[in-house]
């Protein structure tokens, strides 16, 4: 029997292996995996995903921000919240293939597994429309409209076409109307449970396959607006120039000196604009983004003042100005002590040890957790890479998460705060034949 479960539970992998990286072939760009919110390849993936759930007799709907449902139904006569297991099916440009999705795909996997098996509360598994912010510099917009945080300022957003967030959704053929409805009520979901791959190197460098997050780090996303004179390269002396590229430069040199020297602080400009942008002309205006976070909230806003301070000091000194404009603004958001309990519970009854660590990348789950209990699972990211066409993941790492998914459903039927014990659900929650 153990020999069939365990073969079973390789089967069950490569599945959602496969489905990853079929996914990953619904892409913008040719030859790369490049999925923004609401592209058109988002149809692609919402078709694999509804034939797959529906096979699985999961309703399925798309919501008003463009988030994918499916909803595995409770046993007759059960009501009440459900548990919510979800991630984003967007991506980053030259993506690789289980960022976001990996977490839709395993969801899936553990309902499928169920084998028709009805729980006391139904599983609803959910691909949020967008997290990674690219297309409007915003992001979480599938799982803020999932809070009710979606306003009108949000959907007057607008991409470098000039399109808003709110023609998008009207141009993938979703009512905007029905944004409203995408919220959960009040009594919606008793708990949340994001499966994910570590994006780093922690895990692989200890020799283990999992670890169960406790706290996802706090985020700052600021945009700079440096603003010079833009003139002739060859005709405008260094001393007169008023140049946004220099003052830029030398802002981000102080930026990476500041964070080297703050333990746990990480700080990235990872996005450039400069205009006019020709190779013999000064630059009047460059556009850069700052990402910072930190787990101790208290000093990543310190850290924030001396970094726009430094901007204003580079800007000062060459006759530039500058301006910023706050994208994000997320406190570090502890994950639910009780399900984090009930996870890692879940993935010693398996067989696993599950390493107690901090995100130091942001994820729905951290939206989430305003209104739903909240827990996550990081599988090892080989060689620790991620938003890279390179990323991987090891079958055997998804055996655990599928081993230790099915064992956090059965502590949850099994808690006495969520329903009585079931032996049956039980029994085919963990040792159902394939």
């Amino acid at each position: 029997m153990a020999e069939d479960k365990t073969l079973r539970l390789t089967r069950i992998a490569e599945q959602i292996l496969a489905r990853c990286r079929e996914i990953a072939q619904c892409t913008e760009v040719s030859g790369q995996t490049t999925r923004t919110f609401l592209s058109p390849p988002m149809h692609d993936v919402h078709k694999l995903l509804r034939n797959w759930m529906e096979a699985a007799s999961m309703r399925v709907h798309v919501d008003g921000i463009g988030n994918l449902h499916g909803v595995y139904p409770a046993q007759e006569g059960a009501s009440g919240p459900r548990l919510l297991i979800g991630s984003h099916l967007d991506t980053v440009p030259n993506a690789g293939a289980f960022d976001g999705v990996l977490g839709v795909v395993l969801g899936l996997g553990l309902v499928e597994e169920l084998q028709g098996v009805r729980l006391p509360f139904a599983i609803e598994v959910v691909g949020f429309s967008e997290e990674e912010g690219v297309r409007f510099g915003k992001p979480f917009l599938g799982s803020l409209a999932l809070l009710g945080e979606m306003d009108e300022e949000l959907l007057e957003y607008r991409d470098k076409l000039g399109v808003s967030v709110l023609d998008a959704v009207r141009g993938f053929g979703v009512d905007p109307a029905g944004i409203p409805g995408a919220a959960l009520g009040d009594n919606g979901a008793f708990g949340y449970l994001e499966v994910h791959i570590e994006q780093g190197p922690v895990l692989e460098s200890e020799g283990l396959q999992i670890g169960v997050v406790d706290a996802i780090v706090g985020q700052t996303r600021l945009e700079l607006t440096f603003l010079g004179q833009a003139n002739h390269a060859g005709t405008t002396p260094m001393a007169l120039r008023h140049d946004a590229m220099a003052a830029a430069a030398a802002w981000m040199v102080a930026v990476e000196a500041y964070a080297r020297g703050r333990a746990g602080l990480v700080a990235t400009v990872g996005r450039v604009e400069t205009k006019p942008g020709v190779g013999n002309v000064v630059a009047g205006e460059v556009i850069a983004t700052l990402d910072l976070r930190h787990a101790d909230d208290a000093v990543r806003h310190e850290a924030e003042q001396a970094m726009l301070a430094a901007a204003q000091h580079a800007a000062t000194e060459r006759g530039v100005r500058v301006a910023s404009r706050e994208m994000l603004q997320q406190a570090a958001v502890p994950m639910d002590a009780r399900l984090s309990e009930l996870l890692a519970a879940a993935a010693e009854r398996a067989g696993y040890q599950a390493r107690r660590m901090v995100s130091g990348a942001g994820h729905d789950a951290m939206i989430v957790a305003r209104k739903v209990p909240a827990a996550m699972l990081f599988l090892r990211s080989p060689g620790g890479l991620s938003h890279h066409p390179d990323e991987d993941v090891f079958v055997e790492d998804v055996e655990a998460a599928v081993a230790t998914g099915l064992e956090f459903l059965r502590g949850l039927v099994d808690d006495g705060r969520l329903g009585r014990e079931h032996p049956t659900i039980r029994e085919g929650v963990t040792d159902g034949d394939a």
